[in-house]
């Protein structure tokens, strides 16, 4: 009885993990566009199916602790071995693990891709608020700053 709710959990969380995995793609378009509204829709969603996901997790494992299995991969493969579903436990677990670890690899793209934009802003605000110079190279090859320029406010 018990492995027929978690394989339903597991064929269950398919189509949210489907969704955030294109959500993550549009928001990596989204972030390349700096396009906020979209961006801000987004985060509602992810939000939301992080959450639906995360309480199927806390079943799927409360699940795995009421039979005093491990609450991770090996606990499921004792369950599955004496499990009359116990093939597609296995299988449907390890397509569920994998649409996962995409998101994950999705989602760890776009906070690169911020760090990157951020950077790039906070060195532009630099340059606009006449803060330190950027260093160049000279004619001799080597490193110089520049004498310090003025702010673009009072050039």
């Amino acid at each position: 009885m018990h492995d027929t709710n978690l394989l339903q959990l597991i064929t269950d969380d398919f189509a949210p993990a489907q969704h955030l995995l294109q959500l993550l793609q549009t928001e990596s378009i989204a972030l390349h566009g700096r396009d906020m509204p979209l961006l801000e829709d987004i985060l509602a969603q992810k939000q939301a199916l992080i959450v639906l996901l995360e309480q199927h997790g806390r079943k799927r494992s409360e699940i795995l602790a009421s039979f005093n299995l491990p609450i991770n991969r090996q606990g499921l493969e004792q369950l599955a071995s004496q499990s009359s579903v116990g093939e597609q436990l296995l299988t449907q677990s390890d397509v569920l693990t994998d649409l996962l670890a995409q998101c994950q690899s999705a989602n760890l793209k776009n906070g690169q891709s911020i760090v990157m934009q951020q950077a790039a802003t906070a060195t532009q605000l630099k340059i606009l608020t006449g803060g330190e110079p950027p260093a160049l190279y000279n004619a001799s090859g080597s490193f110089s700053t520049l004498v310090k320029p003025r702010p673009l406010s009072q050039a």
